[in-house]
């Protein structure tokens, strides 16, 4: 049954590739879509938790940090 599960895989295969070259134009911004909702769920979920225990400002502020660093990283490597 294994032979007969793999002989799908280069019809979703090209299906895949032809789905691909149509979104290609849409790609950047369902990326960008998808980045704003992660960094979102992030900050929505962890800001809330350290700000629960002592550590709270030091938590946020490591976070802004972070996230300069890796915006400074971006802009300075491309």
């Amino acid at each position: 049954y294994g032979q007969l599960s793999g002989m799908v895989e280069p019809i979703f295969g090209v299906m895949g590739a032809i789905a691909v070259s149509i979104a290609r134009p849409v790609l950047p911004y369902a990326l960008a879509f998808a980045a704003g909702a992660m960094i979102y769920v992030v900050v929505d979920d962890i800001i809330p938790e350290a700000n629960s225990s002592k550590n709270g400002k030091l938590a946020t502020w490591g976070a802004i940090f972070g996230f300069l660093v890796m915006m400074i990283l971006d802009v300075g490597l491309g």
